[in-house]
């Protein structure tokens, strides 16, 4: 690839230009007893290739998001786990969220399974008959959690959203499937 490279900006660098050859090569005069006159190179007269560089203000169009984002009081779950040899607990807010389009959607957490110093945060995306036109929305759930610390892994059941935002949760089609590969879980919440 380099090498490719390389010959292109040769080509690129000759057929740019335009070179005229000003004088012709004279190679020095050589005498037997070794007298020689001063020889002359060939000079070049080149016209290189005027580049400008600089901006274009252009007219284009980019996408522009709007989230408001409201402080209201709800109620949320709150769940409280002593585990074995767990050591001290803390208040963990467990949220699980997703941005849609097209259609307006509900996310909730169903349930919450513990396996060894894991939690698996169940969630279901639902879609609704309401549309939303050209907006984006992003809806979420949350459950407050009086535990210790642990890796918290979250399993969105539902059709992932075509959007960026939705790809740090793993989507899955079949809960039972994904259940059937965990080992000694406990259920610490359900809806």
């Amino acid at each position: 690839m380099k090498k490719l490279s390389g010959i292109f900006m040769i080509i690129l660098l000759v057929t740019s230009c335009d070179v005229q050859q000003k004088k012709e090569a004279k190679l020095p005069e050589v005498d037997v007893e070794v007298d020689t006159e001063a020889g002359q190179l060939p000079t070049f007269d080149i016209d290189w290739a005027d580049v400008n560089i600089g901006t274009k203000t252009k007219m284009v169009k980019i996408p522009k998001v709007v989230v408001v984002m409201e402080e209201v009081e709800v109620e949320v779950p709150y769940v409280d786990v002593d585990m074995p040899n767990s050591g001290e607990k803390e208040e963990l807010t467990l949220t699980v969220e997703a941005e849609v389009s097209d259609k307006e959607h509900t996310i909730e957490i169903q349930e919450i399974l513990a396996s060894n110093n894991k939690l698996y945060v169940i969630s279901e995306l639902k879609e609704t008959d309401q549309t939303l036109g050209d907006k984006k929305l992003r809806i979420s759930d949350r459950v407050i959690l009086n535990a210790p610390d642990l890796n918290v892994k979250h399993i969105i059941v539902g059709e992932k959203p075509d959007r960026v935002f939705n790809d740090q949760y793993k989507y899955v089609k079949d809960i039972s499937a994904f259940k059937s590969n965990l080992k000694n879980t406990k259920v610490i919440y359900t809806r």
